[in-house]
């Protein structure tokens, strides 16, 4: 009987200690986390390349300079820090999803949100290397509007889903038409357009300058800005957005995985969380 009940008291003990034991494990667990997960934040650093370092066992996919690829990789970044900034002059409401704001003005129209950030990027790095008669995009409707026709006087006529051109103004090829062009593509394109006009790819394929996309009214939109692989070749990728409302363009953190953020790994048709959107199945394009 008094062997039976040493028995009992001994497992109540066990019992009463593992309990008490249980918040110290998780503190243990906690703590060698923090420990554990590397700060891959540059803080002192001014380009997207320079301000996050890579996880270990990574090394940086090497591309040609003067590429669309090294352009993104090397865009400048305001200092760190600094706020994301709405159209006009306020905060936004969260600013807990980025770590760092690239050097491209918002303009106080409103018009530049997500898909118009990247295009932007890409048409401004196309007139920086004489590429415009690159410089184009599909509206909504399908209809194509180039910058080359822009600049020689053209403007679409806009009646319900019928787009003409006509030659209406003078010829001009100034760097300010060129952003008055832009506000015209900012006004009739979107994630929607691109998402039916450019080249889809598979993860396998993705590069710095691909996009993850959720084509619609409202969709959203990312570039990807830097890619690193490792020796097992599994890739991480780096990612940019602009937003809605229009605002600053920034460098997201990966909310979902602290141990590589801010890198990204991206799969097709996976869920995907970024900064404060969630794309419920991955798909990719690629400018043309």
């Amino acid at each position: 009987m008094k062997k039976g009940l040493l028995l009992l008291l001994l497992l109540f003990t066990i019992i009463v200690l593992a309990y008490q034991l249980k918040p110290v494990k998780k503190a243990i667990e906690t703590v060698s986390a923090v420990i554990e997960i590397p700060n891959l934040i540059d803080k002192d650093s001014l380009t997207i390349r320079s301000r996050v370092n890579l996880p270990i066992g990574f090394k940086r996919v090497v591309y040609k300079s003067g590429s669309f690829e090294e352009y993104l990789r090397n865009y400048k970044l305001k200092a760190f820090g600094s706020k994301i900034i709405n159209y006009d002059d306020t905060n936004y409401f969260w600013q807990g999803g980025h770590v760092g704001v690239l050097e491209i003005p918002v303009p106080k129209n409103g018009l530049q949100q997500c898909a118009d950030a990247l295009i932007r990027v890409r048409s401004e790095y196309l007139w920086d290397n004489n590429r415009k008669d690159e410089i184009g995009f599909n509206f909504t409707s399908g209809h194509y509007c180039s910058w080359l026709k822009y600049a020689e006087g053209y403007r679409p006529i806009i009646k319900g889903n019928k787009v003409t051109f006509h030659k209406t103004t003078n010829a001009n090829s100034s760097k300010d038409n060129f952003y008055k062009y832009l506000n015209l593509i900012y006004m009739y394109s979107g994630t929607l357009s691109l998402h039916n006009e450019l080249k889809p790819i598979e993860s396998k394929d993705l590069k710095i300058g691909d996009m993850l996309i959720k084509g619609g009214s409202p969709g959203h939109i990312v570039m990807i800005c830097d890619e690193a692989v490792n020796e097992n070749g599994e890739k991480i990728f780096l990612l940019f957005q602009g937003n809605t409302p229009a605002q600053s363009v920034h460098l997201v953190k990966n909310i979902e995985d602290s141990t590589i953020s801010p890198w990204y790994q991206l799969k097709d048709d996976a869920q995907i969380s970024v900064s404060n959107y969630t794309f419920g199945s991955a798909k990719f394009v690629r400018f043309k």
